[in-house]
Formats: structure tokens, sequence, C-alpha cells
């Protein structure tokens, strides 16, 4: 019986050990480095969700690329909505700082 419980007394700190590395190390990589975020409805079609609004695509978000400023045209972005701040949206970036963007006749400069 004395076996057992220090079978499970080693198991036990080898988990806490393990668990207390794990997690701060998870977190980081996911606030700094990557995180995979899931994009539901139509407004990315064809590129993602090409079934429609009944399915799901998952798309991996590199935070490096955006922290160094190494967005493109034709890169996809998230970003936290400006209607709602509770929600993410993802959307293509079509222009960059110094475009110039035409809409319906309009001009604007980004």
């Amino acid at each position: 019986m004395a076996q057992s419980q220090g079978w499970v007394t080693r198991y036990f700190k080898a988990f806490c050990k393990g668990f207390f590395v794990a997690v701060p190390v998870a977190v980081t990589f996911l606030d700094r480095v990557a995180c995979v975020a899931r994009v539901e409805g139509a407004s990315m079609q064809p590129s993602l969700n090409p079934g429609g609004s009944q399915s799901s695509d998952v798309v991996l978000l590199n935070h490096w690329k955006v922290r160094n400023f190494e967005v493109q045209r034709g890169d996809i972005v998230s970003l936290v909505s400006p209607k709602n701040p509770e929600q993410k949206i993802i959307k293509r970036v079509i222009a960059l700082e110094g475009d110039i963007v035409k809409d319906g006749g309009k001009q604007e400069r980004m």
C-alpha cells in the first residue's frame, strides 16, 4: 500500500510541475506568437467558408507579422469590431498606407 501511495505522489508532483510550466508557455505563445480562430459567416467567401454559413473554417493568426507591421495586400487580418468591441472580425487587406482606394466613383487616400 505504501508503494502505491508513493507512485501517486510522484505522479501528482510530476503533473503539477508540467502543468505550471506548460500553462504559462501556452498562454505566452497564444498571446505573442500565434493563435487559432474560427471564421463563421459568409463575408469571406469564397476563400473561407465556401460551404455557406452552416460551416466554419479555422485560421492561424500570426501575431508577429502584425506586430512588426509586415502586413501586405491580400493578407487576412483579425481586429476588434468598431461596432461591437466584444466581437472580433476578420477582413482581407486591400490597400496599404498611401494607396488610393476607389469606391463607387469616390476616391479616398489611405
